[in-house]
């Protein structure tokens, strides 16, 4: 009699233990859960700037000279997340500005920009690799006249509060987006200088 009463305590000590590790271990589950939930949401969410009003975007050459006077656009940012941080641009090609208004409106047509058909050149990253200090290049499409290509910008990078600025050169071939034709008098390969300060949203 005593045997079967020490046997059935066994089992239930046996029992009990059981339970308390398998609390132990869904608990276990549910905390490891949560900081990997944690974690994915803490790396989807990056700084989100929109280009502000005060952007420069300039080309030029020996002649003709320039700039674009309305831009749109959007960067998600972040120094230590750079796989997911992204530029998406959008230039009027329609407010090209060269100080003469004849070539204003040549620009824009179909030789040219083909502001009608095409009003918008587009940029949009598909990479950004980090440089020496605060460099960066942007590795991106290029799109003008429908026609797309990828381009690398290096860009040096600066911060003040919640506005972010990208800054640099880069160098456009116009033949490789068909923009005009071969001529001694407008060189193929065009300069951009660009200044493009973004506010944090």
């Amino acid at each position: 009699m005593v045997n079967s009463e020490w046997a059935l305590q066994l089992a239930g000590n046996l029992l009990s233990n059981k339970k308390e590790k398998m609390k132990t271990l869904k608990i276990s589950l549910i905390s490891i859960s949560a900081i990997f939930l944690l974690g994915a949401f803490t790396y989807l969410i990056l700084d989100h700037y929109e280009v502000s009003k005060d952007f420069s975007i300039e080309f030029k050459s020996k002649d003709p000279s320039g700039s674009f006077k309305t831009m749109e656009g959007q960067i998600d940012f972040d120094e230590k997340d750079l796989a997911s941080s992204n530029f998406d641009f959008k230039i009027d090609v329609r407010t090209i500005s060269t100080g003469n208004g004849m070539m204003n409106k040549k620009a824009q047509t179909a030789e040219w920009f083909d502001a009608v058909k095409y009003p918008y050149a587009k940029f949009k990253s598909t990479k950004v690799e980090k440089k020496e200090g605060s460099t960066y290049n942007i590795i991106g499409n290029l799109t003008i006249k429908g026609i797309t290509k990828s381009v690398t910008v290096p860009a040096n990078y600066s911060k003040s509060g919640n506005k972010i600025t990208f800054k640099g050169t880069f160098n456009v071939n116009r033949m490789d987006f068909k923009v005009g034709k071969k001529s001694e008098a407008v060189p193929d390969i065009m300069k951009v200088n660009f200044e493009i300060p973004a506010i944090g949203k």
